[in-house]
């Protein structure tokens, strides 16, 4: 729904700089188009992480029923290096769970290079107009590949 408000306010901010529609306060509409794309990535975004959630959940699981830690235990003399324990071993299975979703990870970092484009536009977190650029394209060269290798989209 986010999606499909964000392209109607950008179909008539677009219709007011082509003149077809005059009259339109193209700066009032041009924020109202940007808020629509940042919730729409902040769902997106949500959705990414309930599915890394998922899949490190069922990775984790497989491998306390094969019962191998890579041979660690989570012993440790203070509660400081348990904690230093237990965030290596979720990053390691962070890591593991997008190295073998390529699509998942695709979407990840083009939500996430998305992001900054309505953040800096609302004003929200000011970037310069370099590193808007650059996650522009990053974003769309993500988007190009997904299209040339479709096995790359993640599904819904």
């Amino acid at each position: 729904l986010n999606r499909a408000m964000y392209f109607a306010c950008d179909n008539v901010l677009w219709a007011g700089k082509t003149g077809l529609v005059p009259g339109v306060d193209q700066e009032k509409w041009s924020q109202r188009s940007f808020r629509y794309y940042l919730f729409a990535l902040v769902v997106n975004l949500s959705r990414d992480a309930y599915e890394i959630r998922l899949l490190m959940e069922r990775e984790a699981g497989g491998r306390r029923a094969k019962g191998s830690e890579n041979g660690r235990q989570l012993r440790a003399d203070n509660g400081l290096q348990q904690l230093g324990l237990r965030l290596q071993i979720q990053l390691r299975l962070l890591i593991n769970v997008l190295r073998n979703n390529p699509p998942l990870l695709l979407d990840v970092v083009k939500n996430a290079c998305d992001l900054f484009i309505p953040l800096d536009k609302l004003g929200l977190y000011k970037t310069n107009p370099g590193f808007v650029g650059l996650c522009g394209l990053t974003s769309s060269v993500l988007s190009i590949l997904t299209i040339l290798h479709p096995w790359l989209k993640l599904k819904p």
